[in-house]
């Protein structure tokens, strides 16, 4: 009965271990928008997404104050707190164009640049009929991982935020997965 129980502790602990090294650990998901509203359902929807993978998530908003500029994420203070915390990755989502045709971006800024810098786009514009999304994560300040989602037939924002879940929740479970190794 001891060796019994000492064999499913070893392989218990170490399957455990074998998920912590191979997850992207903790997760600060930040939107570039220009607005409050279109962050906060990036954010919100990209979490509860995140978190229906077992990858623990929380926006940004969370550790900001509303109308907060997010370059304050880069400060010594706020990411010394987080990694206290076990938050390791940044994930950047912004609007890259509203066109099909863009691809990933080849420059690779650091975390405390792309998140000075702003973001011009809307979730929605009215003449478009998609729009692309860039996602970046970023762990030690440095990009390892981007991604473009492209959510084509969008009438209204509603249907941009409806056909960015639906488009995010797919490429996690099919190309994620093995890239990122969760």
């Amino acid at each position: 009965m001891k060796f019994f129980n000492l064999c499913y502790f070893l392989f218990f602990s170490a399957n455990v271990c074998f998920v912590q090294i191979n997850s992207i650990g903790k997760t600060i998901v930040v939107g570039q928008f220009d607005k409050s509203e279109d962050r906060f359902s990036i954010e919100i929807n990209t979490s509860e997404i995140l978190s229906t993978f077992n990858i623990k998530a929380i926006p940004s908003l969370n550790l900001l104050k509303i109308g907060s500029d997010a370059s304050l994420l880069s400060t010594d203070s706020i990411q010394k707190q987080q990694a206290d915390l076990g938050y390791n990755t940044f994930m950047i989502i912004n609007v890259r164009g509203y066109d099909r045709r863009y691809k990933k971006s080849s420059r690779a800024p650091l975390l405390k640049d792309i998140l000075a810098s702003g973001n011009l786009f809307k979730v929605y514009r009215e003449e478009a009929t998609s729009v692309s999304f860039e996602i970046s994560l970023y762990k030690n300040g440095k990009i390892y991982f981007r991604d473009i989602i492209k959510c084509g037939n969008i009438s209204d924002r509603s249907s941009v935020i409806k056909r960015y879940r639906k488009k995010l929740s797919k490429r996690i479970h099919r190309k994620w997965r093995k890239k990122l190794k969760f």
